[in-house]
């Protein structure tokens, strides 16, 4: 029996008036899932606990089976572990974000235009990190290039307990009343000021300028945390597990977990990302000989993060046409059994551009036995009939394991 999830980051929404009262979802054209959801057990799982963020880091762990109440210790420290960072035990990892702020004179009064400096490359941001790096490190602070718009700041002997805002939650608002606070929160706010003089004239951001692209301004400091510990996926469920993602957080789960990480060449961690080539790669993987793999797509979630609505669904549409089928062709033309989990690690509404803490619809499906529980189709409302519901996100994954032959 191989286990495999399709998580599609944010895929979760509310209803859009512009879509017909509809999310994306429902708006969404998936014959695939369709087909699926007859046959599969549909219900709600609340991936976020009460009293901790709606990020990615919490929600993934929760869906990879780790409990954030024993397990998290922050996000930016997953992301460092994947970019290869070493860390001591009394490092501080902040997520430094490339992002692009008004002009306003002051900081203090810019608007948060873009957390991601408009999708900025991978080379672009390297280049502009390098610079950073000659200005802005020293025997404290210690600036690390990540992919795009994510990097990273390693604090020596740093300390925990700021108030640090995601740029994604402040989408088109002042950064006045989000910007950092706490013990080292006055020397954050000069690094990222001072980030802002540095970058504003730099010949990068003047080509992007130029070609009427978003420049990349600012850094944007968030996300502390200290050196986790999770237990290794194989010691806890006896099987051999590996991680698709194009996403350094989710990579570095799995790393911690000593789990497989399965690189696809064409993965972007958008909605132009290689769908079939992840598809394939983990059937590749489960069919040579891993038990279980995580392929986790991002690009609902950034379409979300930008009130994308039509490359959202496109996003959502691309799950179903191309990762869905490939899957269960790969497997039936193997003869092998498999178990399917299908589900968002957290909403990502359009609406309001950043995470909440709702539960997600999930489906679980396998060809051994028909699971059905009432649900027509994959979507929040049919999920929701069913009455089946997760409360502690974790425990989710014991209902796709505990599928047998």
């Amino acid at each position: 029996m191989k286990y495999v999830v399709v998580l599609g980051d944010g895929m979760a929404d509310w209803k859009i008036k512009d879509l017909g009262n509809k999310t994306c979802l429902e708006a969404a054209d998936t014959p695939n899932l369709n087909k699926l959801a007859p046959r599969a057990e549909a219900g709600l799982c609340k991936t976020v606990p009460d009293g901790m963020k709606p990020g990615s880091d919490v929600a993934n762990m929760s869906v990879l089976g780790f409990d954030p109440h024993r397990y998290y210790t922050g996000r930016s420290p997953l992301e460092a572990v994947s970019m290869g960072i070493e860390l001591s035990d009394t490092d501080v990892t902040l997520r430094c974000n490339l992002v692009t702020l008004s002009e306003e004179k002051n900081y203090e009064e810019r608007v948060m235009l873009d957390y991601s400096a408009g999708e900025i490359s991978t080379e672009e941001a390297a280049e502009l990190i390098a610079f950073l790096k000659k200005r802005l490190d020293n025997d404290v602070f210690t600036l690390y290039a990540g992919i795009s718009y994510r990097h990273c700041l390693v604090v020596k002997n740093g300390v925990t307990g700021h108030a640090l805002t995601p740029p994604h939650d402040i989408s088109d608002k002042p950064v006045k009343e989000h910007l950092p606070k706490g013990e080292l929160g006055a020397k954050y706010l000069e690094i990222m000021k001072e980030s802002a003089e540095l970058l504003k004239d730099h010949p990068v951001n003047l080509k992007r300028i130029a070609c009427g692209k978003k420049p990349a301004n600012s850094v944007w400091l968030w996300g502390e945390g200290t050196k986790p510990a999770l237990s290794p996926f194989e010691k806890e469920r006896k099987l051999k597990g590996g991680i698709i993602s194009a996403v350094d957080l989710v990579k570095g789960i799995g790393m911690l977990a000593d789990m497989q990480i399965i690189d696809v060449a064409g993965a972007t961690g958008n909605y132009d990302t290689d769908f079939t080539g992840k598809a394939n790669a983990a059937a590749d993987a489960l069919l040579g000989g891993l038990d279980f793999v995580y392929i986790h797509m991002e690009a609902p979630d950034e379409c979300g993060h930008h009130g994308d609505v039509k490359h959202k669904i496109y996003s959502i549409e691309q799950i179903d046409k191309k990762v869905i089928p490939t899957l269960i062709n790969r497997f039936k033309e193997a003869g092998e059994d498999f178990a399917m989990l299908v589900t968002p690690d957290h909403p990502t509404p359009c609406a309001c551009k950043t995470h909440v803490s709702e539960p997600v619809p999930y489906l679980l499906y396998t060809n051994v036995k028909d699971l059905g529980n009432g649900a027509a189709r994959y979507t929040e409302e049919e999920a929701a009939k069913t009455g089946a519901y997760v409360a502690d996100g974790y425990k989710l994954i014991e209902k796709l394991l505990q599928i047998k032959r």
